[in-house]
C-alpha cells in the first residue's frame, strides 16, 4: 500500500468531463499541435530495469480480492487493441496510434472493488503517481487500457514499456509509465504532477493544465 500520505481532491468540486461528442469530431483539442513522431517525456531519470519476465503487479486497497500477479500471469488475463489519440500537456498531440493490452475493467472484474472504492491510485516503479476516478467516464471507459504492446510490438520501453496505462480522453501525464501498482482507494490522492501545479483531472477539450484553472479551492493544500 502507500506509504507516504498524498493531499487529496473531492470530485464534487470538478464539473463534468467533455461529452465524446465533441472529442469525436475536434479530436485536436484546444492550444495543441501535431506531432511528427512520439516525443520521449519523463519525469524519471532512468528507464526500469525488464528482463522479459521479472515484473509484477499488484492491485490493492478497496477490493475483495487484492492479487500481486507475476508478469505471465499478467499477459494471460483478456486482451484489447484499440487505436486512440495521445494528447501531452506541453502540447503535441498524435492521432490513430495502436496500443493493445488489458482492458481496465478486466482488472475491476479480477479485483471486485468495494462500495466505498471510488478511486484508484496509480504507481509507476519509480513510485511516480497520479489517480483517477473510477466511475463517471474516467476510466469506466472501453479504451481505458493496460498497454503492453503498441503497433504489434511490445511497447517501447522509453514509452513506458513494459505496461503503462492509457486513459486517451485526458493529457498523457495521467497514462502512468512503467506501472506496477495500483491502489483502490475511496480518496482522490493528488499524484506527482498534481502536487507541483498540474491540474487533478487534466481534461484536454478545457485545457485542464494548471491546478489555478480548478474551480474550488484548494483546501488548504499549498502546492
Amino acid at each position: 500500500m502507500i506509504v507516504k500520505e498524498r493531499p487529496v481532491a473531492r470530485l464534487e468540486d470538478f464539473g463534468p468531463l467533455v461529452n465524446e461528442n465533441i472529442r469525436k469530431t475536434e479530436r485536436i483539442p484546444p492550444g495543441q499541435h501535431l506531432a511528427k513522431k512520439w516525443p520521449v517525456l519523463s519525469v524519471e531519470k532512468k528507464i526500469p530495469p525488464f528482463d522479459g519476465k521479472d515484473w509484477d503487479v499488484t492491485i490493492d486497497g478497496l477490493v475483495e480480492n487484492p492479487v500481486t500477479l507475476t508478469w505471465e500471469e499478467f499477459l494471460r488475463l483478456p486482451k484489447k487493441e484499440v487505436t486512440v489519440d495521445l494528447h501531452c500537456v506541453t502540447t503535441w498531440s498524435l492521432l490513430d496510434q495502436n496500443f493493445a493490452g488489458v482492458p481496465f475493467s478486466v482488472i475491476v472484474e479480477l479485483v471486485k472493488p468495494k462500495p466505498e472504492a471510488q478511486f484508484v491510485t496509480f504507481e509507476a516503479f519509480s513510485g511516480y503517481a497520479t489517480a483517477l476516478p473510477l466511475y463517471g467516464g474516467y476510466l469506466d471507459r472501453d479504451d481505458a487500457l493496460l498497454a503492453y504492446e503498441y503497433d504489434g510490438k511490445p511497447l517501447p520501453r522509453e514509452h513506458g514499456g513494459p505496461l503503462r496505462l492509457i486513459v486517451p480522453h485526458l493529457y498523457l501525464w495521467k497514462s502512468v509509465k512503467w506501472l506496477k501498482k495500483m491502489h483502490f482507494l475511496d480518496v482522490w490522492e493528488r499524484g506527482f504532477w498534481e502536487v507541483k501545479g498540474y491540474h487533478q483531472r487534466g481534461d484536454p477539450w478545457q485545457e485542464e493544465r494548471f491546478s489555478r484553472q480548478e474551480r474550488v479551492s484548494r483546501h488548504g493544500h499549498e502546492l
